[in-house]
């Protein structure tokens, strides 16, 4: 990656100061940009970010945006989760170009002659699974593998990595990218992307439906012939009449092809699926696939086995932020599950979950927010009883317990009313578990 870029000299905004933010900016002062973040949250700047950017001239504005922080701005990046109609309004006229940190990096990839070669997954759910499945499976292989994006590390920060003359540059980027990252792309272009599945979400932060949808499919705006779409078969009535990519379209499906006790459920037959169908695209076999997941640990908190107490099986899909997710988690369990959810609701009707809550739920602990939301649902489908908190539903939920049954936690809220993610939600989960397995020994 060279120093001199049309990025060098030029005042570039970063809005956040998160991970990916804080690698953005990095990135472009190393390409010779004059950079300014802007946090909301004074509190929210890390120390050794600031001393950093004390150190390199990278000026740091803390507080609510207004259009003085924008004023001479050549360009915006946008950390994921700021939403863009929000800050387009303050930009000057005529606005200077919004993108993406995976944008921003891609482009410096690309400028460098050395990006490697690209899988990018995206969906409602199952994201960060599949991402992970795939890049295991190549490197089980024998490839050498970047995953990231907006699973763990911001492709900036690979960028940053590759800086100089004698570094080395994974042979794959396998990359997760959300819809608020897809907002921001516009010439990114992977050689292989799947679409998972798609349902309502995150309607607390998109228009609607509708443009929560396009951001999806922006993954595929750039691929052209030489390049593989893979999308979920589910999604043929919704998409099958509609224009969104030049690639090669393959539609996909769980199958029963491959086994993986860590990896329970139909929808983990489509994540395996998929992270098949798009590494076959760099020779990987059957055989290849099978010895791979052998191996294969999923990440936290996405339908993890926790503990067991008294016969009673603990299960931490705190990764649940969506209906959906819910249904596939319900779906997993032939035992009567006790359920706990609550938390910030991002849309959907959970009405449609009735029916698989009286099949599955032998009762419901909610907790946190959006507690009518549930109630109103779910009443006489099965017990439901709420607390403010989650070790208070667990307490209520256990009354209910009998060897054989799973407490499942898998809130379909995001995390922000109680905890700062939802990694801080399974770990209080998986706390909560522990102590009652230390007050069964001492009484």
């Amino acid at each position: 990656m060279g120093e001199t870029t049309t990025f060098k000299g030029r005042l570039c905004a970063v809005v956040g100061a998160g991970r990916s933010g804080r690698a953005a900016a990095r990135l472009l002062d190393a390409q010779g940009a004059r950079v300014r973040v802007l946090e909301r949250d004074p509190d929210g700047v890390p120390d050794d970010f600031a001393a950093w950017a004390g150190t390199r001239g990278v000026e740091i504005a803390a507080g609510e945006h207004g259009a003085d922080q924008f004023r001479g701005a050549s360009l915006v990046v946008l950390s994921p989760g700021i939403v863009p109609h929000l800050i387009r309004p303050l930009l000057p006229d005529p606005a200077p170009p919004v993108m993406a940190e995976l944008e921003l990096a891609w482009r410096c990839l690309e400028r460098s002659g050395n990006r490697g070669r690209v899988l990018a997954v995206t969906g409602t759910n199952g994201k960060t699974t599949t991402t992970a499945l795939a890049a295991h499976v190549l490197r089980t292989a024998g490839w050498d593998v970047f995953e990231g994006g907006n699973i763990g590390t911001p492709l900036s920060e690979h960028v940053l990595a590759g800086h100089g003359r004698d570094a080395r540059t994974a042979q794959v980027l396998v990359l997760e990218v959300s819809s608020f990252q897809a907002m921001g792309l516009d010439e990114f272009r992977p050689e292989v992307a799947a679409l998972l599945n798609f349902s309502a979400n995150h309607l607390d932060w998109h228009a609607d439906l509708e443009e929560y949808l396009w951001a999806k499919l922006r993954i595929f705006a750039r691929m052209d012939g030489e390049d593989l779409a893979l999308v979920h078969e589910s999604l043929r009535p919704l998409l099958e009449k509609r224009t969104f990519t030049g690639a090669r379209l393959r539609w996909f499906g769980a199958s029963d092809r491959f086994e993986c006790p860590s990896l329970p459920g139909e929808h983990n037959q489509s994540n395996m699926e998929a992270a098949y169908q798009a590494t076959r695209r760099f020779g990987i076999d059957e055989r290849d696939m099978r010895d791979a997941l052998a191996t294969f640990t999923p990440h936290p908190h996405r339908l993890q086995q926790v503990g067991e107490l008294g016969g009673v099986t603990f299960v931490d899909d705190s990764k649940s932020t969506t209906l959906e997710s819910l249904r596939a988690a319900l779906e997993s369990f032939d035992r009567p599950v006790l359920l706990m959810a609550g938390g910030v609701f991002k849309g959907g009707d959970p009405g449609e979950l009735r029916g698989l809550v009286e099949r599955k739920v032998k009762a419901v602990g909610l907790f946190g927010d959006s507690r009518e939301v549930f109630e109103a649902a779910w009443s006489g489908a099965a017990p439901v009883a709420w607390s403010p908190n989650l070790r208070g539903a667990l307490a209520g939920l256990m009354a209910h317990a009998d060897p054989g049954d799973v407490v499942l936690l898998s809130p379909a809220t995001a995390s922000f009313d109680l905890y700062a993610d939802y990694k801080a939600r399974g770990r209080d989960f998986q706390d909560a578990v522990r102590a009652l397995s230390t007050a069964r020994e001492a009484s």
